[in-house]
């Protein structure tokens, strides 16, 4: 793998960091949610539902009780001769009774029936979510530590290569031609400061040893 990045803008990192950090804290406040809101709606079912149609239970029993009851009443002290009344009022009582206590007794069974499998359900659920609370308590802060790394480490490569104030540009330019000059055989020879030669064949001036 090379050991380069190809960094287009610091402030993407930036921004990653930020939004990973706040992933962190809304997942975990979501994952609460959710844990909170199952147990609400497993409550219901196992224990607020479960009460409630038992209790439907003993209520239209008692009612199915009390229409037999009116029932034989009317048959009892109703009748005429040997004419049986009809006590159509009493049996309709009755049938009504009789239903509002099977369909409580249905709910009650589908209370009893479902109320294992919601539980564990819900209890496999929560392990899931342990498992995804966990990666996200581990996982996101060591990104969000990495990335700090590297906003870092590319704040100090700016500072570093970023350009100087008070360079010497004349020197540098100096040391350039100068380079260039001696490199260039083409480029004309500096002048000397020595006094040129005499021509080949004259005679220099003649001095008198006698002479002081």
């Amino acid at each position: 793998m090379s050991g380069q990045a190809d960094v287009k803008s610091i402030d993407t990192l930036a921004f990653v960091k930020a939004a990973v950090a706040s992933f962190a804290h809304e997942t975990g406040q979501a994952i609460a949610e959710v844990e909170l809101e199952g147990r609400r709606a497993v409550d219901y079912i196992t224990m607020d539902r479960a009460a409630h149609w038992k209790a439907e239970v003993r209520r239209a029993g008692d009612m199915v009780n009390q229409a037999i009851k009116d029932l034989e009443h009317c048959r009892a002290f109703k009748k005429v001769g040997d004419s049986q009344p009809s006590c159509v009022e009493e049996k309709k009582k009755l049938e009504k009774a009789r239903a509002r206590l099977a369909l409580a007794e249905q709910k009650a069974e589908a209370v009893r029936r479902w109320t294992p499998m919601v539980q564990q359900q819900f209890r496999e659920t929560c392990v899931k979510l342990v498992h995804f609370r966990e990666v996200v308590d581990v996982k996101c802060p060591r990104a969000v530590a990495t990335l700090e790394r590297m906003l870092k480490a590319l704040d100090a490569y700016r500072e570093l290569s970023g350009p100087r104030p008070g360079g010497n540009a004349g020197g540098t330019a100096s040391a350039t031609a100068v380079t260039r000059q001696v490199e260039d055989p083409a480029s004309p020879a500096p002048a000397s400061t020595a006094a040129p030669a005499a021509p080949a064949g004259s005679a220099g001036p003649t001095v008198d040893p006698s002479t002081p």
